[in-house]
């Protein structure tokens, strides 16, 4: 079964909405420029019945600033962009997992060693005057991953839709999907429905 991280939480509402629709990791995004931005102490608030694991999204991160995160709220998974060796070492400071996000645009923008690291979110380099290196609803050419031996688990990421999952999932062959822009009605604002339409498209369970 594909699993499934829906990233970009910053309501209750929104956490409790991707616990019931059975999302496998619910996100919280923690670079204060990004519209899904979320404050550590308000993600610590929320809740709901479900086996969910929850995903802390740095960019750029320092050692000060996972550890005042961590303070407040407690995280499962770092998800980091930033290079391999600062991610090692601060995989090894905290003594969690670390996935990379990997930015890529042809077969040779893909990881082909562990890196030391946990796993990876392979998605579209961004685009040409982004202000952020994700979450930008881009996707690029899903085929490329047929090809390519994966050094360590990956999540497909970028331009995810509940209408192109499916098709997405079927030409990468991924194992696991993360979506943030594509359930929402507006940036920052998430669907219940686009959220529960996307974890059944992901898993083929879509109602005929």
């Amino acid at each position: 079964m594909v699993r499934v991280k829906i990233c970009g939480i910053n309501s209750a509402s929104t956490y409790r909405a991707a616990v019931e629709a059975g999302a496998d990791w619910v996100g919280f995004n923690f670079f204060p420029r990004s519209p899904r931005y979320v404050a550590a102490a308000h993600a610590a608030s929320f809740q709901a019945d479900g086996p969910v694991r929850r995903v802390g999204l740095f960019v750029a991160p320092t050692e000060a600033m996972i550890a005042a995160t961590l303070a407040e709220v407690t995280l499962d998974i770092l998800q980091l962009y930033a290079d391999a060796a600062t991610c090692r070492a601060l995989r090894t400071r905290f003594g969690l997992p670390v996935w990379r996000a990997v930015g890529v645009a042809t077969p040779a923008d893909l990881p082909h060693d562990d890196e030391g690291l946990d796993g990876f979110i392979i998605e579209a380099k961004p685009p040409v005057g982004a202000d952020r290196p994700g979450g930008n609803a881009v996707s690029f050419d899903w085929t490329m991953m047929r090809q390519w031996t994966a050094p360590a688990p990956w999540l497909l990421a970028g331009g995810l839709t509940p209408d192109n999952v499916a098709a997405a999932v079927s030409a990468s062959n991924a194992r696991a999907v993360d979506v943030s822009s594509g359930v929402e009605t507006m940036p920052g604002r998430k669907s219940a429905a686009l959220i529960q339409s996307f974890v059944r498209a992901a898993r083929g369970d879509v109602p005929a």
